[in-house]
């Protein structure tokens, strides 16, 4: 009879123990994430904060609250500075490039995910190679290619360059999402009378929209951010982009930091805003990525 009980007893308390270390953990990981939000979110809430400060303010207060809260200095920023001409550049070649990668991307991914043909792991292999060369070491190379071509200081001088480096990624997301999907739908499309480019366009495409919307991304924040191509490529200032107007900015105001906070400041907004925009989409391919292997 003791056995017993002390049997029952033992029954009842592991399940309790087993809820409060699962308790315990939840409780780790989420103390883990907030202290990794706070670390990579204070430095945008002190840029942003320091931005409707005036120099003076800033020089003897820089991590409190404004006294008095400054617009002026966004204003400064957009028309002074011409962060507008830059910020349009730079919204045209993002995304100009992020469409023209992204549609490219995804019909080259449909033909090596989805269809057997000699000499496709090759080729797959010779697009995906692409991941490993560095940007830096085609800068002369692509300048002389430019050039030959005539389209130095032009728009398309960038969006070649970054549609040619986002490509390898983004076949490499898509083609991955397309190799999950089973072959029966295709074999119901051809019996409804698809063709190739129905199919594409009217079933895998929509069902690749997860994975599509994190290659958006990574395409976007790579042509937004990006500045060697810029600096070699773009000579004009009134088709520079704004990490190039960026540094031409805080060199021209070294002095007025809250101005050169407020030009962070506008240029972080549209990353922000395109990320939640596209968030649902973002969580959706990586957990289904995870769950199809």
């Amino acid at each position: 009879m003791i056995n017993q009980t002390a049997v029952s007893e033992s029954n009842k308390m592991n399940p309790e123990m087993a809820r409060r270390k699962k308790k315990l953990r939840k409780s780790f990981i989420y103390i883990i994430l907030i202290l990794f939000a706070l670390v990579n979110g204070y430095p945008i809430l002190w840029m942003v904060m320091n931005s409707f400060k005036t120099s003076q303010d800033f020089s003897l207060n820089p991590f409190g609250l404004p006294e008095n809260w400054v617009f002026s200095n966004f204003t400064e920023a957009w028309f002074t500075a011409n962060i507008g001409t830059f910020f349009f550049n730079s919204v045209l070649v993002g995304i100009g490039a992020v469409v023209i990668a992204i549609f490219t991307g995804a019909l080259a991914s449909f033909f090596l995910a989805r269809f057997q043909f000699k000499g496709k792991n090759f080729i797959y292999g010779f697009l995906v190679v692409g991941l490993l060369i560095p940007i830096h070491s085609t800068l002369v190379p692509m300048y002389i290619l430019m050039q030959n071509l005539g389209i130095l200081n032009t728009y398309w001088a960038l969006i070649f360059p970054y549609v040619a480096f986002n490509l390898p990624i983004t076949i490499f997301l898509l083609t991955s999402f397309m190799r999950s999907f089973p072959k029966e739908i295709e074999e119901s499309a051809i019996m409804d009378g698809c063709g190739t480019f129905r199919i594409f366009w009217s079933i895998i495409l929509p069902m690749t929209k997860p994975a599509i919307a994190t290659a958006v991304i990574i395409n976007f924040i790579n042509n937004w951010n990006e500045f060697a191509f810029a600096l070699v490529l773009i000579s004009d200032e009134a088709l520079q982009t704004l990490p190039l107007g960026l540094a031409n900015f805080a060199g021209a105001y070294t002095t007025n930091y809250p101005a050169q906070m407020a030009g962070l400041t506008l240029v972080l907004i549209p990353t922000i805003i395109f990320y939640l925009l596209m968030e649902k989409q973002i969580v959706q391919g990586m957990t289904q990525g995870a769950v199809k292997g």
